[in-house]
């Protein structure tokens, strides 16, 4: 089993190492991941995490937002119900550091996760996982598929709208900015401008992949 008495550390005491390179990071994503959207999802929250670690004040640590984000669902696509149980073996054989791991299953609290988001970025994690899920469903219904034209009264209508991509938990969401102590229009704000940042990059890696 699992050990997690590492996290009960204060996080001021832990050093923040994403412990893989980038490409090995990636590497991994694609050993237990083959589904285009599962990779396009893992590398738009790579890129949205990467945005926040410098928005808030932590470019710092960019590099283990960035893969935390990249790596968070690793097991979902195969071990869907095993989601957060599967991941840390799976990121311990491949030599992921403690902390990152246990940033990794914090986003699925309450679901499938007792792990629970402390740390500034792994409350990010959580409320914009979910959201950037949404984001991208609301894109691909507009002219331009794309975010760079999106508002936030136009995304406010697809949350309201609990049939338009179901799967996408309003709950969570809504659980994640109380945790953050943000109003939903600002994580809605902040994860649209997150989404611009990458969606260039996301999409031209895709194509390359």
């Amino acid at each position: 089993m699992f050990m997690v008495h590492h996290y009960l550390l204060r996080w001021e005491e832990v050093k923040l190492n994403s412990s893989l390179t980038r490409e090995e990071a990636l590497g991994l994503l694609r050993k237990y991941n083959q589904e285009p959207f599962h990779i396009l999802h893992g590398l738009t929250v790579e890129g949205v995490m990467r945005w926040y670690a410098k928005e808030l004040g932590y470019g710092e640590d960019e590099e283990y937002w960035g893969i935390t984000g990249l790596l968070h669902d690793i097991d979902f696509e195969q071990w869907p119900q095993e989601h957060c149980k599967k991941a840390p073996k799976l990121l311990q054989a491949a030599g992921v550091g403690e902390d990152m791991i246990r940033s990794i299953c914090s986003h699925g609290y309450g679901i499938c996760s007792n792990i629970c988001p402390e740390h500034e970025m792994e409350k990010v994690l959580f409320a914009a996982d979910e959201l950037t899920g949404l984001i991208g469903a609301a894109a691909k219904m507009r002219p331009s598929k794309s975010v760079m034209d999106m508002e936030v009264s136009s995304l406010k209508k697809k949350f309201k709208d609990k049939r338009f991509a179901a799967g996408c938990s309003r709950d969570v969401i809504k659980e994640g900015c109380e945790r953050l102590g943000w109003e939903l229009e600002t994580l809605f704000s902040k994860t649209i401008e997150a989404m611009r940042s990458c969606e260039a990059s996301v999409n031209q890696e895709m194509e390359e992949l």
